[in-house]
């Protein structure tokens, strides 16, 4: 498979690793009649990825649908699904096919699948199993052969055990699953998207293309960009549409310096972990309780085994080597002037995360007045792992 060439033809833009592996799975789910359970942040790009499932697949000739389950009304949420009978509510005048029908030979893409009720939670397991549903106010048992792609911006299997999703539907949809990394996951590539969007706006409108020096890349990497992609393409065509001029002979780019940059870069409404100055103490002081501090740092520490579980599997992977560039490929995807991360950087992440994981420890440990066993119960890990683990003013006590 060229996953170049698949990018391409999708619209879909970067170079990380992770990236790569989300498309490799999809393409080899695609074949399949497997239900898809597709995750990852809003704004990441998850119908790119199903629409990929569906044109890969045997049922690429039907049709392929597109439901927003967040957007649908509560009280006519399994009517837009399954379809409604003449007089089965208010407003009922005539009898409705639902998309589970009208998808049928087809692939549906449940976007946003967490926000279903319970009551359509049921009732889409029971079409999953046996392709049978019935329209609203209908006693007649009807079926359907459609795939289903469903994808969620939340961690499903917390929303199951907090009792908001059904766990058996969960099992049923994550024997596939696919995740899509976050953008602040993809530092490599935040650039090379940031080219391609001011490119292509600026072709647009005849506009010069925005570059960036090296300082002023580093700081929109630095950025978390909670919203991903979606977020990075309005900020960067706002910029370019504000920063940049009409093309002349003279004039073709503009180029912005870090100083130059840092006035248009978005500001979220609230930190990861606020802090306050204290002026008179001349130090930072934490914005929050005790018991929320403890539940930031569980949080951080829950991250820092999920990326140590992500770095196990990519040492074990062996991917294809990138296939070469073609011999004109767009300006935009120059790698020239994308500054690579320091090994010294990366090293200051690396302790960054064990000093908040010591943090939490150690928290817990004076919460629970040094009781090993409750502070390892609290923190959901073993006492041999806490022992491990622990910072070193407890490692001779």
């Amino acid at each position: 498979m060229d996953l170049q060439a698949l990018k391409n033809k999708y619209d879909i833009i970067g170079n990380d690793p992770a990236l790569g592996e989300a498309l490799e799975t999809a393409v080899k789910f695609a074949p399949t009649g497997l239900s898809v359970l597709i995750q990852g942040e809003s704004g990441v790009g998850k119908e790119n990825f199903a629409r990929i499932i569906h044109q890969y697949s045997q049922r690429r000739q039907n049709s392929f649908f597109v439901v927003n389950c967040g957007a649908l009304p509560k009280e006519l949420v399994n009517s837009e699904l399954f379809g409604h009978v003449k007089g089965s509510f208010t407003g009922a005048v005539e009898t409705r096919k639902g998309y589970f029908e009208e998808a049928n030979g087809g692939t549906l893409f449940l976007d946003e699948i967490a926000e279903l009720p319970a009551e359509t939670q049921a009732l889409l397991l029971r079409v999953l199993q046996s392709g049978e549903f019935r329209k609203v106010g209908s006693n007649k048992v009807e079926h359907t052969d459609v795939r289903v792609v469903a994808a969620t911006n939340v961690h499903l299997y917390e929303a199951v055990k907090r009792g908001k999703f059904r766990e058996d539907l969960y099992f049923r949809l994550s024997a596939a699953q696919i995740r899509i990394p976050p953008l602040r996951d993809r530092k490599s590539d935040i650039y090379l998207l940031f080219r391609k969007f001011t490119s292509d706006f600026s072709e647009v409108y005849g506009m010069c293309k925005i570059s960036l020096k090296p300082d002023a890349i580093r700081l929109l990497e630095q950025y978390r960009w909670p919203g991903n992609i979606r977020q990075l393409q309005g900020f960067t065509q706002s910029l370019t549409a504000q920063l940049s001029q009409k093309i002349t002979p003279t004039l073709q780019r503009i180029e912005l310096s870090a100083q130059d940059l840092a006035p248009f870069m978005p500001r979220e409404e609230g930190e990861p972990i606020p802090v306050v100055y204290d002026a008179a103490q001349g130090q930072q002081q934490s914005a929050f309780n005790a018991d929320e501090r403890q539940a930031i740092f569980k949080a951080i520490f829950d991250l820092k085994q999920d990326v140590d579980v992500l770095k196990a599997r990519l040492d074990r992977r062996e991917l294809p080597l990138p296939p070469a560039p073609a011999e004109e490929e767009a300006e935009w995807q120059g790698q020239e002037d994308i500054p690579q991360e320091t090994a010294a950087s990366a090293q200051e992440h690396t302790l960054s995360i064990r000093e908040s994981e010591e943090e939490l420890i150690r928290e817990a440990l004076e919460k629970h007045g040094g009781n090993r066993k409750k502070a390892a119960e609290e923190l959901g890990m073993s006492e041999r792992t806490l022992y491990r683990k622990l910072p070193p003013e407890y490692r001779k006590k």
